[in-house]
């Protein structure tokens, strides 16, 4: 994006905090586009196409995957972004990362690695996504990681408890002293809750487990659905579902970027650094919306994540990562040779544990099942 159409609070390149490790310049791309075809390129982003969104990745075709979700995500903060005047390649950079370091079997996976690691330190995803992009992708000769700029692991970085973030330096500040991080940042931050609480009706009215009568009482819900039968008598539970869902998109896309642009233009940042001084984010739904969307989320855990069968699926996916956990842990003679390099370099135990945690967190649904599989069978020999 031409540095001319970006407004004065955006993230600029000319003014990024730079590299961890000083590179040439990229020639014809931004620092930012950079950034978004490392992400594009890695292998944990690859993975992303089969691990769990809601639905464990084998339980059918058209349901989303966390690689699709992020395509979402991407999709929708750029819209926004481009209305705000923001910075979209680093947008699209921050929505195609934001889930790298996410577990097979989703929020189930990175449960039972959280309480299994909690001696040393605990799993978030959030975390890992940024330890994926600084440490733990092998493809570059001077350095570990992708030496993402600045900007691109802040967005990245979500949420981070104060004892984590003091070792993070720059990037932990704000969730030390309070503040920001840039309007990009804040912006594919709900995005991803736009796209997440959307695309779960979708594959929750798909699967049979929640229906339309149940979501008509929401607000969101129910109002788009009075406009599109209303409009379209006769229409096919399918396209009334989806053109429900494309309006509750639109409604909140609107929402968010005229509510944001009006918080803007009250605070007046200078640019992103002003943005960073900030006590609350600029970012935001109107309370109506705000309101609104908190009702559709909580029936979506009560209803859907917290479903009989999306249970049953949790529970065996807990199982899963925590029999591997283990099984790693009693005999690291089963991981493959270079975990294992990692695991004798490993100085304390806190260091093992955390390898076998890296090398749980990326894998597939399908490899973990696999695993799984493998594990047992050679223990009933």
């Amino acid at each position: 994006m031409a540095a001319q159409s970006l407004a004065p609070y955006a993230a600029h390149e000319s003014a990024s905090r730079g590299r961890r490790h000083p590179e040439p310049g990229p020639g014809m791309r931004g620092q930012f586009q950079r950034d978004r075809d490392r992400i594009v390129h890695c292998a944990a982003f690859r993975r992303l196409e089969y691990k769990t969104q809601v639905f464990i990745n084998h339980e059918g075709d058209l349901y989303r995957t966390r690689l699709t979700h992020s395509l979402e995500v991407a999709q929708i903060a750029r819209t926004a972004a481009r209305a705000l005047a923001l910075n979209e390649d680093l947008t699209e950079a921050i929505a195609l990362a934001h889930d790298l370091g996410h577990t097979p079997f989703g929020h189930a996976g990175q449960d039972a690695l959280n309480q299994l690691m909690q001696p040393f330190g605990g799993f978030e995803h959030n975390l890992q996504s940024l330890r994926v992009v600084d440490a733990l992708e092998e493809k570059y000769a001077e350095f570990d990681g992708l030496n993402l700029c600045f900007e691109t692991r802040e967005g990245i970085l979500k949420h981070c408890r104060k004892d984590v973030a003091a070792g993070l330096g720059a990037l932990g500040e704000r969730f030390i002293s309070g503040g920001q991080p840039s309007l990009e940042a804040q912006l594919t931050n709900l995005a991803d809750e736009i796209a997440y609480n959307n695309h779960d009706i979708d594959d929750g009215l798909r699967a049979g487990l929640i229906f339309i009568e149940q979501l008509r009482p929401l607000p969101l819900f129910g109002e788009a659905y009075e406009t599109v039968t209303g409009r379209y008598p006769g229409l096919g539970e399918r396209r009334v579902v989806h053109e429900v869902i494309r309006r509750m998109i639109g409604r909140l896309v609107n929402d968010l970027v005229e509510t944001s642009r009006a918080r803007i233009a009250a605070a007046a940042p200078l640019d992103c650094d002003a943005v960073r001084a900030q006590r609350e984010p600029l970012i935001a739904f109107s309370p109506a919306i705000r309101v609104a969307n908190l009702a559709l989320k909580r029936f979506l855990h009560a209803h859907l994540y917290r479903h009989e069968r999306v249970r049953k699926l949790t529970d065996e996916a807990k199982r899963i990562v925590a029999e591997l956990f283990v099984a790693y842990r009693t005999a690291p003679e089963q991981l493959p040779a270079d975990t294992r390099d990692k695991l004798q370099r490993a100085v304390h135990e806190t260091a093992r544990a955390r390898v076998v945690a890296d090398y749980i967190a990326g894998m597939t649904d399908r490899y973990a099942y696999a695993e799984h599989a493998r594990i047992h069978a050679a223990a009933d020999v």
